[in-house]
């Protein structure tokens, strides 16, 4: 059983233009606190990541934002948040909410979404940490991203055993449920051998 204190959630500074990727935000934002699981995500106050933080915040959770200076003013950094972290760099960004979190959810956004959806997930697949990581496919806006992964699976350029890594969810407690079951597949040594 995974334990989760806090879950990392990659999403938008947009609000996109289906109202229901909000109610996704805000529903996940309810579900966190009700399991007392603290928020970790990139610290703005703007669309599904002000909408997730704000939840989080309206319901006595915790939410720890992690910005790079760069972007502190340009995305709005989120004044009233249990903690703003205030980084150099993206990379430095990611690497402090992957060193915070005990799992990755990827709730709608655009192409820095899928990019650090992508990255943690490589991270799981070379073995760098077990954490699991998710989609939560709010109105069915992951359908196409979803398969291709399995595209890619078929097209022998993403293993089956790696494609497990990668949780999905319709809804924000089937996704936390699942992410408490999860156990990271083991991953034979060949595996590893055969993509260095």
């Amino acid at each position: 059983m995974t334990r989760l204190r806090n879950i990392c959630v990659y999403c938008g500074s947009s609000s996109g233009s289906d109202p229901a990727h909000i109610e996704t935000a805000r529903t996940l934002g309810q579900e966190l606190v009700q399991r007392d699981i603290g928020l970790v995500y990139g610290g703005s106050s703007l669309g599904i990541m002000g909408a997730v933080a704000d939840t989080v915040l309206e319901h006595g959770g915790r939410a720890v934002g992690v910005i790079p200076r760069v972007l502190a003013t340009r995305e709005i950094a989120h004044a009233g948040l249990t903690e703003l972290l205030v980084v150099e760099s993206m990379h430095e960004r990611k690497a402090k909410m992957a060193m915070l979190a005990d799992g990755f959810v990827a709730l709608p956004g655009g192409l820095g979404t899928a990019e650090e959806l992508f990255e943690i997930l490589t991270w799981a697949q070379l073995g760098l940490h077990g954490k699991p990581c998710g989609i939560l496919n709010s109105n069915g806006y992951y359908d196409k991203l979803i398969s291709f992964i399995d595209h890619a699976v078929e097209q022998q350029f993403v293993k089956l055993i790696h494609r497990q890594m990668l949780v999905t969810a319709t809804s924000a407690d089937e996704l936390l449920d699942k992410f408490v079951d999860y156990r990271p597949p083991e991953v034979p040594k060949w595996i590893h051998q055969e993509q260095t």
